[in-house]
């Protein structure tokens, strides 16, 4: 594992002027395009028509959201939303989100552009406001009152040098003011900490009064900086909770029996037991929960990944299991998936029979370091060779409590073909094969190096994540993208399930 110092260096919280940090909601730096060092990925012509198509999809997305509040027979102006989102895509721009005491947020951007754009910016706004409103605007020019009994209720575009600053807020624009002032000194609007290809700073917790997130009141502030380094992208993160995390990683316990060469990838976590258990919606599962998990996959038949798991008497959980899984999804799998779930109580097995390609499995094991449960949906390949020396140096880091690895070019078409399983036996749509983004993975999946990503507790109440991937995501990860850019109602399906097929 390269070191990460010079990373760590640009997290300290050295201050240069900038805007107060009280309210933040979200606060994120976008360099441009041209600082990206590694095109090979993303300017092909594959990725050029997903591109397009995706900022066609995004300059419909502003009236889906604010459709309620437009008048009646008003459009969806998307034709005057495309081109700004060509600039957003190209040139440098900073995006800060606060909260105010009135309980409404305040907006402001600020994005470099030339004078031709920055014209365009303001003829284009100008028209979308004046549709959405029916009130004159004409050139927009230091501010512009929008209805006052629907917040926000205040709208600014400011040239300053050479940027444009948009405010948007229920009363005084502060934050737009502050950008304008920063922008005409010739500051930066970042902070130290804020350097590099694409930062990113994101309160959940404030941000959770508008979007809503699983009744959790821990969320942390997400602090993400994302670098281009040796052709692919270098990432570090700190994850800073309101409380001290309840996390407690006891030594690794490895399944070096079922867990043997060649595996294409690795994850191992530890220490989150505590945390399952006071999830509200998995609590008829809370004796089930592992404090370790290991899953991995190995090099061949792209169904064989596995998923081990050590517990104190693995066959009397792999009974409770069994109850839990037919009492709740019997009826379910009936309906909608063909086979049944059944129990072999002589050798401590559930298999899943009937199904095409594979037969899902949990076994209660017996290992060197204890007994484990150990699933799967193809059976395992004879043991190979020992696990490597390289595996238990990298698990052996003070706090690590999550580490992934793989080789996503050979990851990919593994989880790819597990998830369209998956999604078929469960009635809902795949990915469709010749859809722009799946052409995209399929012309890079082939180009793409190891990733590997580390997560260790540096603080009672922090977590720092390191990664390095040559196009910032894994396998699993670029495949849930995929599904989200070709969503029918991106950009506001990333959380939701393709709908049900008919039967």
């Amino acid at each position: 594992m390269k070191k990460w110092i010079l990373f760590c260096a640009m997290f300290a919280l050295t201050a240069i002027e900038s805007p107060a940090q009280t309210n933040l909601i979200a606060r994120i730096h976008f360099a441009g395009a041209n600082a990206l060092a590694f095109t090979n990925f993303f300017c092909s012509a594959e990725a050029e028509a997903l591109k397009s198509q995706t900022l066609d999809k995004l300059a419909r997305a502003p009236y889906r959201l604010l459709q309620k509040r437009t008048p009646p027979g008003s459009t969806d102006e998307a034709a005057q939303w495309r081109p700004l989102l060509d600039d957003l895509a190209q040139a440098e721009w900073f995006l800060e989100i606060n909260d105010t005491t009135g309980g409404s947020p305040e907006f402001a951007l600020a994005i470099r552009l030339d004078k031709n754009r920055a014209e365009l910016w303001s003829k284009n706004l100008s028209t979308v406001l004046e549709a959405w409103t029916k009130i004159p605007a004409g050139k927009i020019r230091g501010g512009w009152q929008l209805k006052k009994h629907e917040p926000p209720n205040l709208f600014r575009f400011v040239r300053a040098d050479d940027w444009v600053v948009i405010g948007l807020g229920q009363d005084a624009l502060s934050l737009s003011d502050d950008l304008a002032r920063l922008a005409r000194k010739g500051k930066n609007f970042t902070r130290a900490d804020e350097n590099g290809w694409l930062s990113l700073n994101l309160n959940l917790l404030r941000l959770s009064r508008w979007i809503p997130f699983a009744d959790q009141p821990n969320l942390p502030e997400i602090r993400l900086q994302v670098f281009p380094k040796d052709g692919g992208l270098h990432c570090l993160g700190k994850f800073v909770f309101p409380r001290p995390l309840d996390l407690r990683p006891e030594p690794w316990k490895i399944p070096t029996n079922v867990l043997h060469e060649p595996f294409v990838s690795l994850t191992a976590l530890r220490g989150f037991q505590s945390f399952l258990q006071k999830q509200n919606d998995l609590d008829e599962y809370r004796r089930l929960m592992p404090n370790q998990m290991f899953i991995w996959a190995l090099d061949g038949i792209p169904f064989q990944t596995y998923v081990a798991a050590p517990y104190e008497n693995a066959t009397d959980v792999l009974v409770e299991l069994n109850d839990k899984l037919t009492n709740r999804f019997a009826a379910v799998l009936d309906a909608n998936s063909p086979g049944s779930i059944q129990l072999a109580t002589n050798h401590a097995e559930i298999n899943w029979r009937g199904l095409p390609f594979v037969t899902p499995f949990v076994q209660a094991e017996q290992e060197p370091a204890g007994q484990f449960l150990f699933a799967g949906v193809f059976p395992n390949s004879p043991a190979g060779d020992p696990l490597p020396a390289q595996l238990f140096s990298a698990l052996n880091q003070t706090n690590l409590v999550f580490y992934h690895w793989e080789i996503t070019a050979q990851r990919f078409p593994q989880v790819l073909n597990l998830s369209q399983l998956a999604l078929m036996l469960s009635g809902h749509p795949q990915l469709d094969g010749k859809s722009l983004a799946a052409k995209w993975l399929f012309q890079i999946a082939p180009k793409l190096g190891n990733t590997v990503t580390t997560v260790t507790q540096t603080a009672p109440d922090e977590l720092t994540l390191t990664r390095r991937a040559p196009v910032g995501l894994t396998a699993a990860e670029l495949i849930a993208l995929a599904h989200w850019l070709e969503a029918t109602n991106f950009p506001l399906g990333a959380f939701q399930l393709p709908p049900l097929l008919p039967k």
